[in-house]
């Protein structure tokens, strides 16, 4: 683009070279393009979340977390902090299935509330996405005198 301008020295009109500043894809850069978040992404937040609640003593039933532990002793295998949790996520929401196993003398409806708040707050702060629900079954007790659930499993040389 060329615009005219009279210089104040001489009184001459001289040609000048302008540019104007172009905006390109016009809008907020955050709404140009789609997020999508995995569930696993969901339930790993959701799992570790739970797990940050005194009172919670472990997370799935008593067949995942047999079968976790066998797979926990595993060379390489990492624990999987999804255990017991299970996340259905849509474009802007969220909803959430726990099973938990809680210690014995608490009590299980402030640790379900103190859960639901603790979950609901990571994941909405981590992810953007609203939780609609958080279901929480409570599948065992862990009594102060029982021994953990670990099968025999003989170490591999």
């Amino acid at each position: 683009m060329t615009d005219m301008t009279t210089s104040p020295e001489d009184g001459q009109e001289r040609q000048v070279s302008t540019r104007k500043a172009v905006r390109r894809g016009g809008g907020d850069p955050a709404a140009r393009g789609r997020t999508t978040i995995a569930d696993g992404v969901v339930e790993k937040i959701a799992g570790l979340a739970a797990r940050d609640v005194l009172g919670v003593h472990a997370m799935g039933s008593g067949f995942a977390r047999t079968f976790g532990a066998v797979r926990d002793r595993v060379p390489g295998g990492a624990k999987s902090v999804t255990r017991g949790v299970k996340a259905e996520v849509g474009e802007v929401q969220t909803a959430l299935d726990l099973e938990i196993v809680v210690d014995y003398g608490v009590s299980i409806t402030d640790v379900a509330r103190a859960v639901r708040e603790n979950v609901i707050a990571a994941v909405e702060r981590m992810t953007g996405l609203e939780v609609v629900e958080v279901n929480i079954a409570v599948s065992d007790v862990k009594l102060p005198d029982e021994e953990e659930e670990e099968p025999e499993v003989p170490r591999i040389q």
